[in-house]
């Protein structure tokens, strides 16, 4: 008995014939070779004849078309990836610090091993961090979180004993630091980091549309940020005594709960914006220089930022008695001042 022949007219499509239907496959097809054509070195395969393929399936492969989903089979609106999962990070977006720099001024150098500088400022903050548990359990966790280094006149070390506190307290585990040139008559944070100056808080205390924390230079040190000081102006205390900047200093809190927020100001005795950070902040590390600083000018500057309840003194370029060296033979060197 004959087997009857099925009749191509009345069979139902298949599926890649119905996928024809809706997509246009004609810019994708490419000449293959047909199975059952042997190929030198290769095992003879068995003949299979090519599948019939119908011209309403195939286009003029000279003038291909897009191939587009259709409206109703994309996902719905709300569910496809976000725009931003296809986003790379872009290296420009991290600060590169300049470690010879550094080095050359005789910072803490990030990585580097620990010496006699790092040590001493790993006590420093470890007192800074106790006091800061002390504020919080107090009932003001926001100003826990800032800290002013001041000094009494120029060149008591305020900036280097401000980067070297920010480095040290950035290799915490569960801290991050913002780093604030708020010395805006004299700023030299970025240019002692090796960083080209940028717009900063003066900008955004005198904007108040400008979102500050878009203004914080992210860095390659791990959890060291810095926020520049910004455009000059000659009401730079004006603008630090407004409700703004507690709107700003709030906005930089908020915007990381892991973060501290370390100020480099001015000298308290040399220009006014001090007196009024101190107003604003949880402690005042207030550098002193052996040798250097009168202890009048000392006992002024404590009264300038008597507006902080936490007050301690750092003593910066201190000598060395031959003989009782502090850390120096500990880490296998001596310490020269």
């Amino acid at each position: 008995m004959a087997t009857p022949t099925p009749n191509p007219s009345s069979r139902s499509s298949s599926l890649l014939e119905r996928a024809a239907q809706v997509y246009d496959f004609g810019s994708h097809l490419r000449a293959r070779q047909p199975l059952g054509v042997e190929t030198p070195g290769a095992a003879s395969a068995l003949p299979v004849q090519p599948l019939p393929v119908e011209p309403a399936m195939v286009e003029d492969l000279n003038s291909p078309t897009l191939l587009a989903i259709p409206e109703e089979l994309r996902a719905p609106v709300g569910h496809e990836l976000p725009d931003d999962f296809y986003d790379t990070p872009e290296l420009s977006d991290i600060a590169a610090i300049d470690r010879g720099l550094l080095a050359e001024a005789g910072m803490i150098v990030p990585g580097a091993p620990v010496g006699p500088l790092a040590e001493e400022f790993r006590l420093i903050k470890r007192q800074l961090l106790i006091t800061r548990e002390r504020i919080a359990r107090d009932g003001q966790p926001d100003k826990a979180r800032t800290v002013l280094v001041c000094s009494a006149r120029p060149g008591d070390g305020k900036t280097f004993s401000a980067i070297n506190l920010a480095l040290s307290m950035a290799a915490e585990r569960d801290t991050e630091v913002l780093l604030v040139d708020a010395d805006f008559a004299k700023p030299d944070v970025l240019a002692q980091l090796g960083l080209a100056e940028t717009p900063g808080l003066l900008d955004a205390l005198a904007d108040g549309d400008l979102d500050v924390e878009q203004l914080v230079i992210r860095t390659d040190v791990g959890g060291l940020s810095i926020l520049p000081a910004g455009t000059r102006t000659a009401t730079d205390t004006e603008l630090l005594a407004s409700n703004r900047t507690r709107a700003v200093i709030a906005r930089l809190l908020e915007a990381n709960p892991r973060r501290i927020v370390v100020f480099d100001s001015p000298p308290a005795l040399a220009a006014s914006p001090a007196a009024v950070l101190a107003m604003l902040v949880g402690q005042v590390m207030l550098v002193v220089r052996a040798d250097h600083t009168p202890e009048s000018e000392l006992k002024q500057a404590v009264q300038r930022l008597d507006a902080c309840d936490h007050i301690a003194l750092v003593l910066n370029a201190m000598s060395f008695v031959p003989g009782a060296q502090r850390f120096g033979t500990y880490y296998g060197q001596e310490i020269g001042k």
